[in-house]
């Protein structure tokens, strides 16, 4: 029993850590990348405040609720966009002994919880009683329904590779061929993982220069500031899955040791490069986003899959 507590305490304390350092990674990152020197200064040294000043004003700001909305929907949906990514946060293993719930069939366990989040932006969209909003979470229902399929292709051509759904099981049966082998499939994954979390260039849900801010038009203070937690939430998740599915998790020297440090350092390169594409490319168009998903993704991760299975087959005794 206390076993199961500490490591529920765990996860908990690595959910409330990991996406409010992203935040503040991005904040540093776009800073630099764009010139903006406001982040450099909240708090003094390297502004290492400037959450801390963000935080208090989600806080101070009024807590409002449109007449029209349907209340209950509308406070229950940022929890619905936020918990999923706690729940796969716990099955995702830091080495092959920190894991805080070692499910059998972990990546599809994953793929499930966080696709789940996007019910928090439909009950957005349409309890907030705004057609901006209900644009806006239609947009986001449409993008995942794309942008799921040539995910769950990509992770699949490694599960067969590795010939296993478990998590675990994925990270100790890598080699670092597949860097090279399964590089199609990993490219695939990370465009995809970025689309799902709506993140620029895929922020079409959100366009603020075409409908306001989307599912969140109508939200204010802690509410608006839970959908921005769950996006660096879906930060650390996708992150931290790519990095065991593509990069061997916490295969490196002295992994007996350092395991979980190399997971936590791969999954902050992915990380950072997910705000850097933020900050580097333009918005699509919707016509582009369901072109990409459906005339090049889904075909290249196809092709990733019959190459997989092909190996299988003739390696196999």
């Amino acid at each position: 029993m206390l076993e199961v507590v500490l490591r529920s305490l765990g996860v908990l304390a690595a959910f409330l850590v990991l996406p409010l350092v992203v935040g503040q990674t991005e904040h540093k990152v776009m800073a630099h990348m764009q010139g903006r020197l406001g982040p450099m200064y909240a708090g003094g040294f390297h502004g290492w405040a400037q959450l801390v000043a963000d935080g208090v004003k989600f806080v101070q700001k009024e807590d409002i609720t449109p007449r029209a909305a349907d209340r209950w929907v509308f406070k229950l949906a940022p929890a619905v966009a936020l918990v999923p990514y706690l729940v796969a946060l716990a099955v995702i293993p830091l080495s092959a002994t920190v894991v805080a719930a070692d499910v059998g069939a972990g990546v599809l366990f994953v793929l499930a919880a966080s696709a789940v989040g996007i019910l928090g932006l439909l009950m957005a969209g349409w309890s907030s009683a705004n057609k901006y909003a209900l644009l806006g979470g239609m947009r986001a229902a449409a993008q995942l329904l794309s942008y799921e399929l040539p995910l769950v292709l990509s992770v699949a051509s490694v599960a067969l590779a590795a010939g296993t759904v478990s998590l675990t099981g994925i990270a100790d049966a890598w080699h670092p061929l597949w860097l090279v082998w399964q590089l199609p499939g990993a490219l695939v994954f990370l465009i995809a993982a970025v689309a799902e979390l709506q993140r620029p260039p895929f922020d079409m849900p959100v366009a603020d220069s075409e409908i306001v801010m989307g599912p969140f038009t109508e939200y204010t203070g802690l509410r608006f500031a839970f959908f921005l937690l769950s996006e660096y939430a879906g930060i650390v998740v996708m992150s931290l899955l790519f990095a065991v599915l593509f990069l061997g998790g916490w295969r490196g020297p002295f992994s007996g040791v350092l395991g979980p440090v190399w997971t936590l350092l791969k999954g902050a390169l992915i990380s950072v490069l997910i705000i850097w594409l933020r900050v580097s490319w333009p918005r699509l168009r919707e016509d582009q986003l369901q072109r990409l998903a459906w005339l090049v993704l889904v075909p290249l991760a196809l092709a990733q899959l019959a190459l997989t299975a092909g190996w299988v087959v003739l390696s196999s005794p």
